[in-house]
């Protein structure tokens, strides 16, 4: 049976990975409706805000940013960064579909090397052992250049 804390944070990361692929996919599209806001004023940014696409792109990258926080909160950050890196390819995968973007076989590679990463730490444990069975970080460096 798997514990409730790894049910959790599948639920989490799938949530994170979601709202930060769909929230940037969106967010880049209304800026494409949006044109170029390099060199204008401040103003033109706020403006931007009111297109449907990237309020709606902003709405998801903030629901983004307080799953991310609610997934820190309980597992290990060298857990959550490279499992939630997926959203990376996934990213790259809808710019490539959807936005007809070109992917050159270099960034494929680099893409297949997230996803190779992201099976790796998913075999992990999303948190560490109690504390107390934790090493403090002085520890770990003295025993680093000790040695």
């Amino acid at each position: 049976m798997i514990p409730s804390y790894r049910i959790k944070t599948r639920i989490f990361t799938v949530i994170v990975i979601l709202t930060n692929v769909f929230g940037n996919f969106l967010l880049g599209l209304g800026l494409r409706q949006v044109g170029s806001l390099v060199g204008r004023s401040p103003l033109a940014y706020i403006f931007a805000l009111f297109n449907p696409l990237v309020a709606v792109g902003v709405g998801l990258l903030i629901a983004w940013m307080l799953s991310h926080m609610a997934l820190l909160s309980w597992a290990d950050l060298s857990y959550v960064l490279p499992i939630t890196s997926i959203g990376y390819a996934l990213t790259a995968f809808m710019g490539w579909i959807f936005l007809h973007e070109l992917v050159s076989p270099t960034r494929w590679a680099g893409v297949a090397l997230i996803v190779l990463g992201v099976i790796m730490v998913g075999h992990t444990a999303p948190r560490s052992p109690k504390p107390d069975a934790v090493a403090e970080p002085e520890t770990v460096l003295e025993e680093v250049f000790t040695r």
